[in-house]
């Protein structure tokens, strides 16, 4: 699979396929279809390296989420769920498996009974930050190309 090249040439020398959507807008397929072929390898890269870690996607996802939107105080449940795009019970489920694997702790909010926080675990915090460096590294990799991609989008 080539990479876009500069006035809209693929690396195999093809000019890139634009078509109009009927407004007059034109829809630049190959570079969009090349940009989601890149975000899919980047997704196939985090899974495989979240299973090496010992953990599925969604709970490395839960791990990052928890860190990154938290500003270093406990979060509710709800807020994960909100974060990750999740329903409430999908989130409790997710919370209970990774207690289970000592990488999230949980305590009732002192302030509401009814919300329960969550953090992470010296252990939780010790996978995400080995994940963390290693996706850093893959995103430093592919960012020249990603914005290759994203130039033609830009205009």
């Amino acid at each position: 699979m080539g990479s876009l090249r500069k006035g809209g040439q693929s690396a195999s020398g093809r000019r890139a396929k634009r078509t109009s959507n009927g407004s007059g807008a034109s829809v630049d397929y190959e570079t969009l279809a090349h940009f989601r072929y890149e975000l899919r390898k980047f997704q196939a890269f985090s899974a495989s390296a979240a299973d090496r870690a010992g953990l599925t996607t969604q709970q490395h996802q839960a791990l990052l989420a928890v860190k990154g939107f938290s500003n270093g105080v406990p979060i509710s449940v709800g807020d994960l769920a909100q974060y990750m795009l999740i329903r409430h019970h999908t989130a409790v489920e997710l919370v209970d498996r990774m207690t289970r694997l000592k990488v999230l702790s949980r305590r009732v909010d002192s302030v509401d009974a009814r919300r329960v926080l969550v953090s992470l675990t010296k252990e939780g915090e010790r996978r995400l930050r080995k994940l963390s460096k290693i996706h850093q590294q893959e995103l430093r990799s592919i960012g020249p190309t990603l914005m290759k991609l994203l130039q033609p989008l830009r205009r």
